[in-house]
């Protein structure tokens, strides 16, 4: 019952840090600008739930708290919902350009961070 009190606290904790990056980076009307908020707290996400991954792996965590932090933490913190929403919306805008470039960044950078995450918890070994 424990660890899903904690799971439901990082949650929220991950969800309240994405609420302070929306309010603090809006969306920008200029026509080339990429959702920052959303792209910042999916790199950043991605990165630690690949820390998190590579830190459960080798022991250096317990499983439950890996899947804690995956799950709880980056799930709320990161957020796939409103990127898809703010891609679309870019594309009814007519803004198709901005669209694809949110796109790419945020599944390049994204799964870069992750691995980058992952990367130095490689010297821990397996």
């Amino acid at each position: 019952m424990l660890a899903v009190v904690v799971l439901l606290m990082a949650g929220a904790a991950g969800a309240l840090m994405r609420f302070g990056v929306s309010r603090a980076l809006p969306v920008a009307a200029h026509p080339v600008s990429v959702p920052r908020a959303v792209f910042i707290v999916n790199v950043v996400g991605s990165f630690i739930a690949g820390l998190a991954l590579g830190l459960a792996q080798t022991h250096v965590i317990s499983a439950e708290v890996g899947f804690i932090v995956i799950s709880g933490l980056c799930g709320g913190l990161t957020t796939f919902s409103t990127f898809a929403v703010e891609t679309i919306e870019l594309m009814m805008q007519g803004r198709a350009r901005v669209a694809m470039r949110s796109l790419a960044l945020n599944l390049i950078l994204g799964t870069g961070a992750a691995f980058l995450g992952y990367l130095p918890t490689l010297a821990f070994g397996r």
